[in-house]
């Protein structure tokens, strides 16, 4: 499950990218291949994750772009996050860091920079620590036992379909905003390990999840 969407994420934006080519190729002559990177802040996910767990979880991210001919945006997110949360009566307690990697493509007007609408794809994965404490072990035999698992380390990756916008405000100063459609591809437990309730990058473990990301950035 987890290779063909991997090769699907990997194949896509190709597909973006001769296609919006074919169209610009009057243009190539006049317009800069590559055209600066730009660093960006995300100060939405901080607020909101704090806010909405009482501080319990923690979600620290930065973006790298390029940008090339005006339209296209190779993109590597990376971060950093702690979660305590609890779910069925257990408790997770963890730990971790994850990376994206992905293409963005405006679709506004080209050969504007000073804005962008953006759509594009991203492959993301994450390794965390954790514990899960008083998980219940229910059998119809015996009365049910909680269950503590500590030390647990997992990988997890996942894709995901991107929208947004930029709009730079002063020289290469910009501000701009993602809202993220998540689906995980692992989504089953090792032999004798049992899974995490949050994922770095992802959220809340479930099959289909959503994020949103405010960006504060500068384009050198």
């Amino acid at each position: 499950m987890s290779r063909r969407w991997l090769v699907i994420l990997l194949i896509l934006p190709s597909a973006l990218f001769l296609y919006a080519r074919e169209s610009d190729v009057r243009e190539s002559d006049s317009v800069k291949v590559y055209q600066g990177v730009a660093l960006k802040l995300d100060i939405a996910m901080p607020i909101v994750e704090a806010a909405r767990s009482a501080g319990k979880i923690q979600d620290y991210e930065l973006a790298l772009n390029v940008r090339l001919l005006n339209r296209f945006y190779p993109t590597f997110e990376l971060g950093y996050a702690l979660a305590e949360c609890e779910a069925d009566g257990a408790h997770h307690n963890g730990h971790g860091a994850f990376a994206r990697l992905g293409m963005d493509l405006a679709v506004g007007k080209k050969g504007v920079a000073e804005s962008n609408l953006l759509v594009g794809l991203r492959f993301g994965n994450a390794i965390q620590n954790y514990n899960l404490t008083n998980v219940k072990l229910q059998t119809n035999y015996w009365p049910s036992e909680d269950l503590n698992f500590y030390n647990q380390c997992r990988y997890d990756c996942w894709g995901e379909i991107v929208a947004g916008c930029q709009v730079f405000v002063w020289k290469g100063l910009h501000l701009g905003w993602y809202g993220r459609i998540k689906l995980l591809m692992t989504r089953n437990a090792k032999e004798g390990k049992v899974m995490p309730y949050y994922v770095p990058g992802l959220g809340y473990r479930k099959d289909f999840n959503w994020g949103f990301n405010y960006y504060i950035g500068y384009r050198f």
